[in-house]
């Protein structure tokens, strides 16, 4: 896969962001909001629980991509569970 350009990154940012806030706010998956209260709690900023909620979900989908298999949600939900603490090859 080719690197993205400025414009094209930002827009893959805003599209994953938009994706989250979509998650949350319909409450599917359930570890989405339950992951987004937790470190709101814990003192982490809005916008940097987007991010790191949509660094789960660019992982998943590349992976996803990579071995031409279907979404999986259970390590999905895993995964935003485990935040702040990122996948092995995201940290």
């Amino acid at each position: 896969m080719s690197e993205l350009d400025d414009g094209e990154e930002a827009f893959a940012e805003a599209t994953l962001t938009q994706a989250i806030e979509n998650q949350i706010e319909a409450d599917d998956p359930p570890a989405a909001r339950a992951t987004f209260n937790k470190l709101t709690l814990v003192g982490y900023e809005r916008e940097e629980i987007l991010q790191l909620m949509a660094l789960v979900l660019a992982h998943e989908i590349d992976a996803m991509l990579r071995a031409d298999r279907a979404f999986d949600t259970a390590w999905y939900e895993q995964a935003l569970r485990a935040l702040p603490e990122l996948p092995e090859d995201q940290a």
